[in-house]
């Protein structure tokens, strides 16, 4: 089982096909939307240094954009 989480926002699009992604995948993971949760944000850019999302941790790992051949091979799906 990995810790998965997703910093998003309602309009991304790269956000809805990565929370699809892992939904297929019966990945559990946390979702904080950063376009209104504002301590939410400021932990995103201090962990990834850019303000784009979506940011996916993965465990210890940090994916930025929606990267499916490396959130699948960290994820071992």
């Amino acid at each position: 089982m990995h810790n998965v989480t997703i910093y998003s926002t309602p309009s991304c699009h790269f956000c809805h096909i990565a929370k699809e992604f892992f939904k297929e995948k019966n990945i559990t993971f946390t979702d904080f939307n950063v376009a209104s949760d504002t301590e939410k944000r400021k932990e995103m850019v201090e962990k990834s240094g850019q303000m784009g999302v979506p940011v996916i941790q993965i465990d210890n790992d940090l994916v930025v954009g929606f990267n499916k051949p490396v959130i699948s091979k960290l994820l071992g799906v």
